[in-house]
Parts: C-alpha cells; sequence; structure tokens
C-alpha cells in the first residue's frame, strides 16, 4: 500500500434504495457525514472533515448526485439526496450520524435532519443557503463549466493553480494579508490549495451536480422551522455569495435553538481563512451532541492535526501528477 493511499480513502461504490452512491470513509468512532459543496465530490468531503472535523470520529464523505461517481440520477432533489445519504448509513450499517455541510451541500443537509430525524445526532451548516438564493451566479463558475470542456484549458488552469496558489485564492479571499496567513498556516495552507487545484481534476465530472445545486438552491425553500436536531450555524459576515444577514441570521433564527457561530470578516470560504475557530466550537458542539465513546489524547488530536496537512499536501501533489 502506497503513503497516498493510507492518507487518502479510497473511493468505493454501493447501492442504495435511491440509486447508486460513491463515497470515502476514514476515522473511528460515532459516524459524521460530511456534505461536499458545489464543484466538489468525496474528496473534498474528506478536506472539509479534515478542516472542520475533530478526531475521535468515523467520517462518511458522499459524492453527492451528479459529482464524479454518483449518478444525478440518485437523486437531483435535496429530498433524494437527503435519502440517498439515509440508504448509505444503511449500507455501511450505521444507525445515526452529526452532519457536517458546507455551501451547496446545505440543501441536502437540511432535508436529512427534515426528514431522518431519528437519524440525525447534529447538524453543522457552514456557508449554507437558509432558501432561494438571489445573488448572481459567481462568474467563476460560469468560467469553470466552459473550462470543463477544453481539457487542455482545465490542464493549464490547474497547474497555474498548483503554482501559484496564492493568485489563485485572490477571488475566494481578497484581503491579501488574510489570504497570505491562511496559506502559510501548515494545516489551512496545504487544505485551501487542495481544493484550489482539485476542482480542477475531473471537471466534466462535477459539472452535473454543479450545475443541478445552481438550479437547486435558486428555486428551493426550506421548511427551517421544522428541523429538530441540534444545529450550529457557522457563517462569514463578509460572505458576498451568501450574504450574512440573508441566510445566516435567518437560518439561527429560524431553527429551533440553533446556535450561530459568527466569523467577523470571514467570506464564503471562513472555512479556512479562521479554520481553528471553527474547527474548536464545531468539537464542543459534537462532543455535546454526539460524544466520543472516550476521551481523545493529546497526542492523537496532534496527530489528527498533522496528518490533515499531510493528508492535503497528498491531494495537491496527485493533482499536480495529472497531465
Amino acid at each position: 500500500m502506497s503513503g497516498r493511499e493510507c492518507l487518502i480513502p479510497a473511493p468505493a461504490t454501493v447501492a442504495t434504495g435511491p440509486g447508486m452512491i460513491e463515497y470515502a470513509q476514514f476515522g473511528a468512532g460515532p459516524a459524521v457525514l460530511a456534505l461536499h459543496g458545489a464543484m466538489g465530490g468525496y474528496d473534498q468531503g474528506i478536506i472539509l472533515a479534515r478542516a472542520a472535523g475533530p478526531v475521535g470520529y468515523c467520517y462518511v464523505a458522499p459524492s453527492r448526485p451528479g459529482y464524479l461517481g454518483t449518478p444525478l440520477a440518485t437523486g437531483s432533489s435535496p429530498s433524494r439526496q437527503a435519502d440517498a445519504c439515509a440508504g448509505l448509513l444503511d449500507t455501511l450499517g450505521m444507525t445515526d450520524a452529526a452532519v457536517i455541510a458546507v455551501s451547496g451541500g446545505g440543501p441536502c443537509a437540511m432535508e436529512f435532519a427534515l426528514r431522518h430525524p431519528k437519524r440525525c445526532r447534529a447538524l453543522v451548516l457552514i456557508s449554507t443557503c437558509a432558501g432561494v438564493i438571489d445573488t448572481p451566479i459567481p462568474w467563476g463558475f460560469k468560467l469553470a463549466m466552459l473550462l470543463a470542456h477544453v481539457p487542455f484549458m482545465t490542464a493549464a488552469a490547474r497547474r497555474r493553480a498548483l503554482a501559484d496558489p496564492e493568485r489563485a485564492a485572490r477571488r475566494s479571499i481578497p484581503d491579501p494579508a488574510l489570504r497570505r496567513k491562511t496559506l502559510n498556516d501548515p494545516v489551512s495552507g496545504p487544505l485551501l490549495a487542495a481544493v484550489l487545484a482539485g476542482t480542477f481534476e475531473r471537471m466534466t465530472d462535477r459539472l452535473p451536480g454543479t450545475r443541478n445545486d445552481i438550479e437547486v438552491t435558486r428555486s428551493t425553500s426550506y421548511r427551517l422551522e421544522d428541523i429538530a436536531v441540534p444545529t450550529l450555524v457557522v457563517h462569514g459576515t463578509d460572505d458576498p455569495l451568501l450574504p450574512y444577514g440573508r441566510h445566516a441570521l435567518v437560518l439561527a433564527r429560524r431553527i429551533p435553538g440553533a446556535e450561530l457561530l459568527t466569523i467577523d470578516g470571514g467570506g464564503h470560504v471562513c472555512l479556512f481563512t479562521h479554520r481553528s475557530a471553527i474547527a474548536e466550537r464545531v468539537e464542543s458542539f459534537l462532543t455535546a451532541y454526539s460524544p466520543m465513546p472516550s476521551r481523545v489524547s493529546s497526542s492523537n488530536r496532534s496527530n489528527w492535526v498533522s496528518s490533515s496537512s499531510a493528508v492535503s499536501t497528498s491531494l495537491v501533489s496527485s493533482a499536480a501528477r495529472l497531465p
């Protein structure tokens, strides 16, 4: 087994009631579903878990329908995606799970809490929508969807992201000082670099899900008042894609008992720019509502942090080896 295989779990594909679903799994302990956003896949679910999740849990990172190895036919609506997640837990023999979702993974996560409340121990929503999105589609998404059909341009964009992550991060982190601080962080830097480069890997396999997410989030409302599981909302005050007042405050107000972690000055990628603060709050939240069977030692915590950096570095190296 290679070093990369030890660090990055290989994906598997299983049949569920709604359809086939691809996933990766790692760690040991209570189950946590890690739901990626647009232009994602199981690989970015791994990054989400490494960035926000604490040690002591078993992370299940599915490719949501339309991404990588999961066909869109498995579920184009958030409700069907939620049922697919429940089916995945059935296949893995898991009774319940906490859920951590970022950005476009939010609708699926909220529907999982609504449709399967007894199976959802806790819900963490990071930079997610509260309802219909009315902001313009980012031109970066539009450009990426065009690039995906021109392989040599996709390869060139990936090489540029690998060679100059500072430049690649300018749109998502416009503040120069915060951008440098994030990229220089031994954990956040490699994780963000892995996202920036990984987006250009297998782009055509990420497009069906991305197009579907754009359509869903611009036409769907959610029964927020009916969410009856412990919920933590994490959101940056300067999020240009999902404005804080129209999404974070609405989620916190309408979901009964929801907790709100406000990231002052954080943008849509506050998960990386303010990773330490978010990871600390997520750990305390999960400990309260989905406790680990035993206390995690300080050495295990240190190993988790160092392995997170190694995983993201390995993902970047993998992207660099692509033609």
